[in-house]
């Protein structure tokens, strides 16, 4: 295992780098030391100052809080998790989470959804709706939440504000998506076009964690699994990111053009030369806290 240098110009490109390699050399690699590996995606982070964190439970839930001093206790992230919906956790991502909640002055929750093979679609989108509406319950303003992922976790941020719509619930008052993977039919054209200068991403990477996610029982055009098929009329405010070397690069251009389409006030930002999921490397490379701060000021408005 390499643990990338806070003096590298991309400490994630480097973990990424690292992943690949032993993924090519370990192609039986057990569900637990998948999981294990992709535990270190919070390597490339530097630890957020003045956040307080603590483990807590929404909805039946369980997941980490993150408390930046001085923070908005009535405005919530609720952040779910990349991974394939397989790999990745709370604390994986916590120190993301919590360099988002600081910048915007709010809280975040960042939820252990259940993960598959063991639980496949639609247990994490089920998570995270219960986990809004368990937020709602206990006072908090739907508008005052917002759902927010990446990667797999961009799509349930996504999912969650579709079938929160769906069911005639209220809606978060916005909706982030960092580097959203949507496309379940591994149809898109940067998967060949951005293959040389992806990290991580692969096709035969994607199939696995598809079929893991979906089983027999799912097609990869449902919506709510799928939300490049979605319905966004009515759909909350959306902000998407991408890097600009990334595979799942046009996830995200496709979901801007749809959104738009349907009338929704929705900003992408995409970053030349950047991995998927850029932000990891927030308070390491300017290219990411410059994200993070554009976020920031998109969220104020």
């Amino acid at each position: 295992m390499t643990i990338p240098s806070a003096n590298s110009q991309d400490p994630l490109k480097d973990l990424y780098t690292d992943w690949s390699e032993i993924l090519a050399a370990t192609p039986n690699l057990t569900t637990r030391l998948f999981r294990s590996i992709f535990d270190e995606w919070h390597q490339p982070t530097k630890e957020p100052e003045d956040v307080t964190y603590a483990e807590g439970t929404v909805g039946g839930v369980l997941g980490i809080w993150c408390h930046p001093a001085g923070a908005e206790a009535a405005k919530v992230l609720l952040y779910t998790h990349g991974g394939g919906f397989a790999v990745g956790s709370a604390q994986s991502h916590r120190k993301l989470a919590a360099h988002v909640a600081k910048a915007v002055g709010a809280t975040a929750f960042v939820l252990d959804y259940r993960r598959a093979p063991e639980h496949p679609h639609p247990a994490g989108l089920e998570d995270t709706v219960s986990a809004f509406l368990a937020l709602v319950e206990q006072g908090i303003r739907p508008g005052d939440i917002t759902t927010i992922g990446d990667s797999a976790g961009g799509n349930l941020a996504v999912a969650a504000a579709l079938a929160l719509k769906e069911r005639n619930h209220p809606l978060p008052g916005s909706v982030v998506a960092f580097s959203p993977w949507l496309d379940m039919e591994n149809a898109g054209e940067t998967l060949a076009s951005n293959d040389a200068t992806d990290a991580l991403i692969s096709v035969p990477l994607l199939e696995g964690m598809i079929a893991g996610v979906l089983g027999d029982q799912t097609s990869p055009t449902a919506p709510l699994a799928n939300p490049l098929y979605g319905d966004f009329s009515g759909f909350p405010r959306l902000y998407i990111n991408a890097g600009g070397d990334e595979a799942l690069l046009d996830n995200a251009t496709r979901l801007a053009r749809i959104a738009d389409e349907a009338g929704v006030d929705v900003t992408l930002s995409v970053v030349a030369g950047q991995q998927h999921v850029f932000p990891f490397n927030a308070g390491r490379t300017a290219a990411a806290d410059d994200e993070i701060a554009r976020l920031a000021k998109w969220y104020r408005a």
